[in-house]
């Protein structure tokens, strides 16, 4: 008889006791015989035959989810109760994504659907929102009905979201007219509601970063954005006792912060870290099992261990309480804000509960499942016992990852399976046939009573590609664009450094419109209309002197931008040199892909991401081009450059070529060298280190091997660049870190790149780098989308201090992770290791550095990689690229004294597996610094986001100074006119030496309407984000851009007003007027005046004629008489541009 899973399960011998228990009063029923693999399918099946939500207390929350939804996909609801990593007393808030996840969950349980919620004791402790008041407060959003906007405003402010000008984050939402934007937290996209007075019009869902919208939205539910609500009762209800605050004996930094957040509190004001006071505005602290319905049922996973592990742990919790408030850390009678596990055990006995313990005990009911055998690679031994089993009549279900592959390897060996999509409910497993299903299982189970065995990917292939945390919704980093405020220094193409001072609403009655305000020298003042704001650009110009203002009328600006423009060519000489002879070198055209290039990329052990996808695909393209490839790839520290760097290895030497790799440091050669040596160990490809790491006669033995071609790829230092390295056909060169190689090595590489392919890897682009990738001489690839099990870290810019070292440091220990305390000077890193040592004993501390021999360096690394040592003592040796996934928590001390890639370098070691790390750069509280140091650690503490390489290059250029491009003298060019004018002035003279003809950058236009246009305040309330609306308008190019502009605005911010109307309408008549090579349209009187180009040949007479009425020609200018022209003069504006450009072309042609 065919049976689906679903259907073999119902015929459990356990069922009918299951079904006997869930059917009776509450009470509980021991159980064994459920190893954690089968726990997600059994759990599901529980939950849908007792048509209710079932609790899973599990050892291991997020991993059971994971499983689930690998299993279910969408057939079965799942949900996960995380535990919050930050401390209540902590007052930091807790990671977003955590909070979203629970959030959902008590929506999910309280619903009261059959649903499955993995959690564990620890999350239940931190309390969460009362069913009360989320029944209350939220809201449903759907198109047709009525609302007071005033009253969802309150709701929203009520449910923790904050209001901004721009909806970019989740937890934010914005209000312009009848628009309101909102972005709940378990949503991929926020969403835009269109009212007509009370009625919601539309609901649609809109993307971060067009802010366009992309689709309507049939219903949404608002979850709060937060897991507290400060309604006014319950901030007058936290009042007294927080009054009853005890500081006698805190230090008075810790009252000062304290009594700062009390006022935060009182004033009904959310902020990071508010969630501390929770036990003040919640006491009655509800958790999770209060929106667990009556007759849910609870199953507990080794229940017993579980308890004893959540009972450790509040003891631990209990005694940092106490050593803080003696420390002084913390006020006394403070409410620490957990709940116990002695009342959460109670609470729990108001459930049914089914405790599946490890092993069996007496009278415990055997729930039927048993682990199978793992084979781990040993595809034979598999493949024999697949037909063992079929014989004998068994069902045989295999859930892979990588289904064609194993499909391939069992059919090699005569096993013939069924299948595709597995879905559990549906389809058949018959006796004797195998099933093969494409989902990401780790490991399967054994049901002997309905004689089914399930394998998952672990119990073949000893491994699992790691997948991303389900239901992860990231809003992508913005892109890297400087925006102004004012005060902000500026460069107007045609008059030259200046600063913005605001925006400026001016002219008559019904001839309004918008102006920039400028200021220059000696009080000079420029007033820029917003349709011109294409001519202005944000002052980046490196160094640390701010620039003198220009004088407006001297002509001073225009000499500077000859100078610049005659540097320019120099360099674009010198570059075109390099980069020509690089185009006319005939490299090698790798071949395409084969199959051993797609098994390496199958092989991968996590979801790649698209940008990874999008830019291997660009690496390829060059590859397989005869040019020799120049390919900078950019992407933050972490986001997967190395594996990109061995996908394009392993494709060069699948072509017979050989790949040298080089880094800046020994230590991460190593690293290096062990990733790609364990990446390609299935395949015949060798590969070899070159470093300090290596003997004398080792390294002699490697150079032989690479000459005759015995070595595939060579990783290695600048040892590699030396006279003595010769390779048998060299192909590709991967650079990791360009930027810190001197300046007599990127000599040689330039000569290596003339004419083999290279790749360079940058996690901070230094300036030299962008310029040239900003200039279009190099190609530039960028991943800014994180893997997305990469949390953003929690940075700290700090006083230096022994209490907070020894806190931060046995905080981490007592999550099983481990510390690098990064210290940089070598000669007195002995005093540094002592200090750790005094503060935390029990920590095993181990020192690495630059100095010390190679051999000994790489134990300390080893070791510490192995886990055998808690804490690393270091000098930046660590900050290239070394990926050690335990270590989540860096100290550095007296970061003021680093450069600010550096910084980012160092905190981008920690974070890699997903869990929360933090970072704390210390400097030296009583002495004094640059204000470029406080200015660095100022922006690294800004950067919490994740991808934010980019810009911290563009805020690097800011504070150190824009390198230079070929040589020091570019940096005085570059502070004369600013990043973006000496970059654009740097394309155009790239342009003109290729094609031989000047490029010449377009004049100015002068635009004069008599129409009132501008964007109403109360149409864009926002200062800062009119300016950017009126910038984007300003650069748009085409009619299409125009369109799709109008378009967006109407979108954005509801249908345009008349003077919004107008501005479009100038804008057109500017494209217009460029196309045909106008100079101004101006207004003088009743007349509309256009000055012709020069050189304008069209038929004036064929213009006058076609316009006879209203227009007339003389002394190279149209003048329309817009008495004559009537109400449409607007039309017949536009129509006459358009001839004139066409007479012109006409002209041309002739």
């Amino acid at each position: 008889m065919t049976q689906t899973l679903l259907e073999l399960l119902d015929s459990l011998p356990a069922r009918q006791r299951l079904e006997a228990w869930w059917n009776a009063p509450v009470g509980s029923l021991d159980a064994h015989g459920l190893p954690s693999s089968a726990l997600p399918v059994f759990a599901a099946w529980l939950a849908r035959r007792a048509r209710r939500p079932l609790l899973a207390l599990v050892p291991d929350p997020e991993g059971s989810f994971q499983e689930a939804g690998a299993w279910f996909r969408d057939d079965v609801r799942t949900v996960v109760f995380p535990a919050v990593e930050t401390l209540p007393f902590d007052r930091l808030a807790p990671d977003e994504e955590t909070v979203r996840r629970r959030l959902e969950a008590i929506d999910a349980l309280g619903a009261g659907e059959p649903v499955v919620c993995f959690t564990s004791w620890t999350a239940i402790t931190r309390p969460t929102l009362a069913p009360e008041a989320l029944r209350r407060w939220g809201f449903t959003l759907r198109p047709g009905q009525t609302y007071a906007v005033d009253d969802l405003l309150r709701r929203l402010t009520t449910l923790g979201y904050r209001r901004e000008a721009l909806v970019q984050g989740r937890g934010e939402f914005s209000v312009r007219g009848g628009i309101l934007d909102c972005f709940p937290p378990d949503r991929r996209r926020p969403l835009r509601s269109e009212f007509f007075g009370d009625e919601l019009e539309s609901l649609r869902e809109f993307e971060v970063e067009s802010q366009g919208s992309v689709g309507d939205v049939a219903a949404a539910r608002i979850l709060p954005a937060a897991e507290i609500m400060l309604t006014p009762e319950a901030v007058a209800g936290a009042d007294g006792p927080l009054r009853e605050t005890n500081f006698s004996h805190t230090l008075p930094e810790v009252r000062d912060q304290w009594l700062t957040d009390i006022e935060r509190v009182r004033s009904g004001a959310y902020f990071d870290g508010i969630e501390g006071f929770q036990a003040y505005l919640d006491p009655a602290q509800p958790t999770l099992f209060a929106h667990l319905p009556q007759d849910a049922l609870i199953l507990s996973l080794d229940g017993r261990r579980s308890l004893t592990q959540a009972e450790q742990r509040e003891q631990e919790l209990q005694e940092l309480v106490a050593v803080e408030i003696e420390r002084g850390e913390l006020p006394q009678g403070l409410r620490p804000g957990l709940v116990s596990i002695a009342s959460l055990r109670q609470a729990a006995g108001g459930w049914r509960r089914l405790e599946v313990a490890r092993g069996a005990e007496l009278g415990s009911l055997d729930l039927g499942f048993e682990p199978v055998d793992a084979y781990a690679g040993r595809i034979d031994a598999f493949s024999d016992r697949v037909r063992t089993d079929a014989r004998a009549k068994s069902r045989l279900l295999i859930v892979t990852q990588q289904e064609p592959r194993l499909r391939e390897l069992l059919e090699d060996r005569d096993v013939y399976p069924a299948g595709g999509v597995f879905v559990w409910s549906q389809t058949p497993l018959a006796a004797g046939l195998v099933v093969l299903g494409n989902q990401p299982v780790a490991q399967g189970f054994r049901v002997p009573s309905q004689q089914l065995e399930v394998y998952g990917d672990t119990d073949l292939f000893g491994g699992l590609r790691q997948r991303v945390r389900r239901g992860v919704v990231r809003a992508r980093s913005a892109t890297w664009e400087l925006e102004f405020e004012p005060g902000d220094l500026i460069v107007h193409v045609d008059h030259g450094i200046g600063r913005f001072t605001g925006m400026r609403l001016m002219g008559d009655e019904g001839q309004e419109r918008e102006y920039m305000q400028l200021e220059y020298a000696e009080g000079d003042k420029l007033y820029v209309p917003v349709e011109h704001l294409d001519r202005i650009q944000k002052y980046v110009g490196g160094g640390d002197a701010a620039p003198k203002l220009q004088r407006l009328g001297t002509g001073e600006w225009d000499r500077a931008k000859r100078k610049v423009r005659e540097s320019v060519e120099e360099v674009a000489r010198d570059l075109l040199d390099l980069y020509s002879k690089r185009q006319l070198v005939e490299g090698h055209a790798f071949s395409e892909d084969g199959p051993w290039q797609h098994e390496l990329e199958q092989s991968f052990a996590y979801d790649e991401t698209p940008d990874q996808v999008r830019v291997l695909e660009e690496i390829k393209v060059d590859m397989e081009d005869s040019r020799p490839m120049d390919r900078l790839l950019c992407g933050d520290v972490g986001f997967g450059k190395t594996e990109l760097a061995v996908r394009a290895a392993f494709k060069a030497v699948m072509d017979g070529k050989q790949v040298a790799v080089l880094v800046p440091t020994t230590v991460l050669a190593q690293q290096h060298y062990l990733t790609f040596r364990d990446r390609f160990q299935p395949f015949p490809v060798k590969v070899d280190m070159l470093s300090r790491f290596r003997s004398d006669a080792e390294a002699t033995d490697v150079l032989r091997r690479l000459m005759v071609g015995e070595v595939d790829v060579v990783i290695g230092t600048h040892r590699l660049l030396q006279k003595d390295v010769r390779f048998k056909d060299l192909g590709l060169v991967v650079l990791d870190e360009e930027q810190r190689f001197g300046v007599m090595q990127k000599e040689k590489l330039k000569q290596l790149r003339a004419s083999v392919d290279v790749l360079s890897l940058s996690a901070t682009p230094i300036p030299r780098t962008l310029h040239m990738a900003l200039a279009g001489i190099r190609d530039l690839s960028v991943i800014q989308t994180p893997p997305e099990e990469r949390l953003p870290i929690k940075t700290f810019v700090t006083a230096d201090d022994d209490d907070l070292i020894k806190e931060v440091i046995q905080r981490e220990l007592q999550r099983g992770g481990q510390v690098f305390y990064v210290y940089n000077r070598v000669q007195t890193i002995k005093k540094a290791e002592e200090r750790v040592k005094r503060l935390v004993p029990q920590a095993r501390v181990v020192v690495g550095h630059g100095q010390m021999p190679e051999s000994t360096l790489a134990d300390v690394m080893l070791k510490f990689i192995k886990g055998d040592a808690d804490v690393l003592v270091c000098s930046t040796i660590i900050e290239s690229g070394l990926d050690i996934p335990n270590a989540n928590t860096i100290v550095v001390v007296d970061a003021h004294r680093m450069g600010l890639a550096q910084l980012y370098q160092l905190r981008g070691r920690v974070g890699r597996a997903g869990q929360r790390a933090y970072a704390y750069f210390l400097y030296n509280p009583l002495r004094s610094h640059s204000e470029n140091a406080d200015k660095r650690l100022d922006v690294i503490s800004e950067l919490h986001d994740l991808g934010s390489g980019f810009k911290l290059a563009l805020k690097d250029l800011e504070i150190r100074g824009a390198g230079n491009l070929l040589g020091v003298e570019q940096h005085g060019a570059i502070a004369a006119v600013g990043l973006e004018l000496y970059n654009s002035m740097l394309r155009d003279a790239v342009e003109s030496q290729k094609t031989g003809t000047p490029v010449e950058m377009p004049a100015g236009l002068t635009l004069d309407l008599p129409i009132e246009h501008f964007l109403p305040r109360e149409y864009v309330p926002d200062e800062k984000l009119r300016l950017q609306v009126y910038h984007d308008l300003a650069a748009v190019v085409d009619e299409q851009g125009l369109e799709s502009a109008e378009r967006n605005l109407a979108d954005r911010f509801g249908k345009p007003p008349a003077p919004v109307r107008n501005l479009l309408y100038a804008l057109r008549v500017k494209l217009l007027a460029r196309a045909a090579g106008i100079a101004a349209v101006e207004t003088d009187g009743d007349w509309l005046v256009m000055r012709l180009p020069a050189g304008w040949n069209g038929d004036e007479r064929r213009l006058e004629s076609q316009f006879r009425s209203i227009l007339y020609v003389r002394f190279g200018k149209v003048r329309i008489s817009m008495p004559q022209a009537g109400a449409q003069w607007k039309d017949r504006l536009i129509d006459v541009l358009g001839e004139i450009e066409r007479l012109g072309r006409i002209a041309l042609a002739v």
